[in-house]
């Protein structure tokens, strides 16, 4: 081969392959580290950064419950775009937190209403005028008390309030004919939840709103976790729901205890496990300390 033709096709050759080398770490840049999984009766759920979202695929519409973050509430708007081509009818709401209304504002001008309850209504704007964010906000438009109902092809979504549990606001959604409960931040599955008490937050009766969720499903129920210690475990039964119930209960009976001693509550918080419990492990124990001892102590 002549050096002139040599150098011309190895010019092309480095061309195509830096262009192929270009696009493929496109490629890699673009795609999104989320999960979507079907549980049943094209009840699914979506997982990336934030509380577990909860969806159904309905022949008369999608309905969505919460919306972590604007950027992932974007992944997941696509992604069911190319699953189905019905609109998106209701966004569900199971409380304020920015980590399950943030994403809010995506679905702006995309679905026709947003559901919560109205002390969810009243948190989020709050915690919005006081960062200034109120336009970053899509806002319910539709609140309840203790309870709603949407009937949408074939299923039937009805939401309940039972009282003060991780905040003062907290809906569970119940997907009737699928049998699946989204119980929000009412349930942390492994991983110690944050309780706040600034919202109205309630350990005392959070584990009786839970006893209602208990008394409602059956062995046959899927229970959408708020939130999991390990990936793949949004999910699970209503034995996961009493579990978690009893590790509440063991939070509040050893703040009570420490409360008889004389504990302080600097010295409380150091704590590094709760006694009984096994499977609660990781991080954020303070947070459940913090707020069994000023609830107990505030009495």
């Amino acid at each position: 081969m002549h050096r002139r033709t040599f150098l011309r096709n190895t010019g092309i050759l480095s061309g195509v392959t830096l262009l192929f080398q270009k696009n493929a770490l496109a490629s890699v840049f673009s795609t999104f580290d989320y999960d979507i999984k079907m549980l049943r009766n094209d009840v699914g759920i979506f997982t990336e950064r934030g509380g577990t979202i909860g969806f159904l695929l309905s022949k008369e519409g999608i309905v969505v419950i919460d919306a972590q973050f604007p950027d992932t509430a974007q992944h997941l708007i696509d992604d069911l775009k190319k699953r189905s081509a019905n609109p998106f009818r209701y966004l569900l709401n199971t409380h304020h937190h920015g980590d399950h209304t943030g994403g809010n504002i995506a679905f702006k001008g995309v679905v026709e209403h947003v559901v919560a309850h109205k002390n969810s209504l009243a948190n989020q704007k709050a915690v919005a005028e006081r960062g200034n964010s109120l336009d970053k906000q899509l806002l319910p438009d539709i609140t309840f008390g203790e309870d709603w109902k949407l009937k949408i092809g074939d299923e039937t979504i009805k939401a309940d309030y039972y009282g003060a549990g991780h905040t003062n606001g907290d809906a569970i959604y119940h997907f009737e004919k699928a049998n699946i409960f989204h119980t929000g931040d009412l349930m942390f599955n492994k991983r110690h939840p944050f309780v706040d008490r600034s919202a109205g937050a309630n350990i005392s009766q959070w584990i009786k709103d839970l006893d209602k969720v208990a008394k409602k499903a059956d062995k046959d129920s899927i229970i959408i976790f708020g939130h999991s210690l390990n990936p793949g475990e949004e999910t699970g039964t209503i034995e996961d729901v009493k579990k978690f119930q009893d590790y509440l209960g063991k939070v509040l009976k050893f703040a009570e205890q420490e409360i008889k001693r004389g504990v302080s509550k600097e010295e409380f918080i150091k704590n590094s496990s709760i006694p009984g419990v096994t499977e609660w492990t990781g991080q954020g124990i303070e947070r459940p300390l913090t707020a069994a001892y000023e609830e107990l102590t505030s009495k």
